[in-house]
């Protein structure tokens, strides 16, 4: 969720900066070597962070105009805040179809072993236990299940199309199909809970309970004008789109360099999903320093429950049409996309005790003890070693 008080002018200088340095990649280095690829990295990492900011500058404009509860203006603008980074998988998947597909689901335990950090940063009372805001109690924890019963049902038909071989000939693998149905299915999920969110916290009304959020009064000297949000939206999708490019090209670069240097895939695909996060944990550090732990949580979060039910499916129907459309090769001459081995089924395997462990945590008692915190961090130790070790 993002914090409607970002009026600096960082996002700014970050995009300068950015720019200068794909340019620089682009135009004064060439080759495959670390050099350019890190400056391709960095560069447009720097340019979708603040194509982020220009994207939740648009919407929170929006929703103050409409008179929108802040809770979700907030809500909407992290949701949007996904656009630029959206654009930028699509390059990557399009460079390494196999890899950007595990890089997707590895931002899930990504995310879930920064929530477990956070936690620990919370102020805990005497048994150690960190209270949790309670909106994110009360909205988060059903997405947790939610997502836990989908990585643990799609993990299984993984692992019964391996052992039957049920289309027979060839690798078992997920095709066109199944992952058009799989990423319109995950959407709806988010549809459905985004419009509940906005039926139950729309407008203003009383609190009934210490979950209800009232809405927020600010004055018509405020609003943002419709020409800036609509150029605000305009342009962070725009430089989205080179931010994304540089990203996807330094993923390509990466994944080579490391495999010719005898590292194993997987350590790319690593590697890639911590460097995707990036933008989070800077969200979360800037929000804690200022103390502001609320904000700091619901970005923890949010990071969390939009990978399965918005970036994953995304990635999946891009996957999909991607492969229609020639630009990226079908498995053995036929239609399958994704293989399935040890590597794509783990880790969509393995999201599902990550979201077991995350829906008790906070839905028991909406506090965090040490055991839970160490658990959702060792969940994520224990992924990075199989692909790592068997990769």
């Amino acid at each position: 969720m993002a914090d409607t008080s970002h009026q600096g002018k960082t996002w700014l200088w970050l995009l300068i900066a950015g720019v200068a340095l794909v340019a620089i990649a682009s135009f004064l280095l060439h080759g495959e070597g670390w050099t350019r690829g890190l400056l391709l990295g960095v560069g447009g990492l720097m340019i979708v962070f603040s194509s982020s900011e220009m994207m939740i500058k648009a919407v929170d404009g929006y929703a103050r105009r409409k008179k929108t509860n802040a809770f979700v203006a907030g809500t909407m603008a992290g949701l949007s805040s996904n656009i630029p980074e959206l654009v930028m998988l699509a390059f990557v998947l399009m460079a390494t179809p196999r890899v950007g597909f595990i890089v997707t689901v590895l931002t899930l335990h990504v995310g879930a072993a920064a929530f477990g950090l956070y936690c620990g940063l919370l102020p805990r009372d005497v048994e150690g236990n960190a209270s949790l805001p309670k909106p994110l109690v009360g909205l988060s924890t059903d997405l947790y299940a939610a997502a836990a019963g989908v990585f643990f049902s799609l993990g299984v038909v993984m692992l019964l199309m391996k052992a039957f071989a049920v289309r027979g000939g060839g690798a078992p693998s997920l095709n066109v199909t199944d992952l058009y149905v799989f990423g319109a299915v995950l959407l709806l999920i988010q549809v459905v809970a985004t419009t509940r969110l906005v039926k139950r916290f729309s407008g203003a009304h009383a609190p009934q309970s210490v979950e209800d959020v009232p809405l927020e009064n600010t004055g018509e000297a405020t609003l943002m004008p419709l020409s800036a949000i609509i150029g605000f939206g305009l342009a962070g999708l725009t430089i989205s789109v080179v931010g994304g490019h540089s990203v996807g090209e330094f993923a390509d670069i990466l994944v080579t360099r490391l495999r010719h240097a005898g590292y194993p895939e997987m350590f790319g695909a690593i590697v890639l999903s911590l460097f995707s996060a990036a933008g989070a944990f800077i969200m979360i550090g800037a929000a804690h320093v200022q103390r502001k732990y609320s904000i700091a949580m619901a970005n923890a979060s949010g990071a969390i429950t939009q990978v399965p039910f918005l970036v994953l499916p995304i990635a999946m129907i891009l996957l999909a049409a991607f492969t229609q459309l020639g630009l990226i090769p079908a498995l053995d001459g036929g239609d399958g996309v994704i293989p399935i081995d040890i590597h794509t089924t783990s880790a969509i395997l393995l999201g599902f005790p990550s979201m077991l462990v995350l829906w008790k945590a906070v839905q028991d008692d909406g506090k965090v003890n040490w055991v839970e915190t160490s658990t959702m961090i060792a969940i994520f130790l224990l992924v990075i070693y199989l692909l790592v070790a068997h990769g």
